[in-house]
């Protein structure tokens, strides 16, 4: 499991972190910035911050509370949520942030992966999926919370916002989301199989297990998770020994 990640993410509405399944029945957590600088001194190897509300409220990023976050952490940093302009970017990576993610306004006008890669470096810009399984073997990116089918095709979706500039993918996949039964492997590896940049499984961690699944059979390069972490379920440094173990 060298060089694999173990990613905290901290999904934020209203300055408050919150935890929902299936992008549903949200409920409040904590506060972001004290989570932060826990996972930070856990050993966390990144962390995700989403303003999870900012798309469908047609609003900036909460700048504020980003730039608290950025204050006690030490560990790469991506930010999402309301990121629709180059200026949004700036913003943001100003604020202290070290990597952006773009969902909403990539699927709305692609190209915009392609200016902020030339602007910021591909490095900064991560894309994130959210995807559902609709036939066999066949899964569709989402938008609006999950409750629109784009009917853009996954896998090619990776493909092309990969030749767009997009230097690593997160694949949050709905039907597992928050569900604690695992992460969704034929997907993650799926995609993982067709890029050459770095894929992030996300949606479904409830076992140590599943983050060794999902980094072995899954063949992603990091693993995401929020509600195993934020209650205690797991504890990071118990997880990174139990990786290393295994793989002696």
């Amino acid at each position: 499991m060298k060089n694999k990640r173990i990613i905290p993410c901290l999904d934020v509405a209203n300055g408050r972190v919150v935890k929902g399944k299936k992008f549903k029945n949200i409920q409040d957590v904590a506060d972001p910035v004290t989570l932060a600088k826990k996972y930070n001194e856990a050993g966390a190897d990144e962390l995700v911050f989403y303003d999870i509300t900012a798309s469908t409220e047609e609003r900036n990023i909460f700048h504020d509370v980003v730039g608290k976050v950025a204050q006690v952490t030490s560990i790469p940093f991506t930010v999402g949520g309301g990121i629709r302009t180059l200026e949004d970017i700036q913003l943001v990576l100003n604020a202290g942030a070290d990597k952006v993610s773009i969902n909403s306004a990539a699927i709305t006008n692609p190209s915009f992966i392609e200016e902020a890669a030339e602007k910021f470096g591909s490095s900064c810009i991560v894309l994130a999926m959210d995807v559902k399984q609709v036939a066999a073997n066949t899964w569709h990116v989402f938008s609006q919370g999950g409750s629109n089918d784009t009917e853009i095709e996954a896998i090619e979706w990776a493909r092309s916002c990969e030749k767009l500039g997009a230097g690593e993918i997160v694949v949050n996949a709905i039907d597992t989301d928050g569900e604690k039964s695992g992460y969704n492997l034929a997907l993650t590896k799926a995609i993982a199989e067709a890029v050459a940049i770095p894929v992030v499984a996300s949606g479904g961690a409830g076992t140590e297990a599943h983050f060794a699944a999902a980094l072995h059979e899954g063949k992603a390069n990091g693993a995401l998770a929020a509600s195993v972490f934020h209650y205690g379920d797991i504890n990071i440094p118990d997880l990174k020994k139990y990786l290393a173990d295994i793989t002696i």
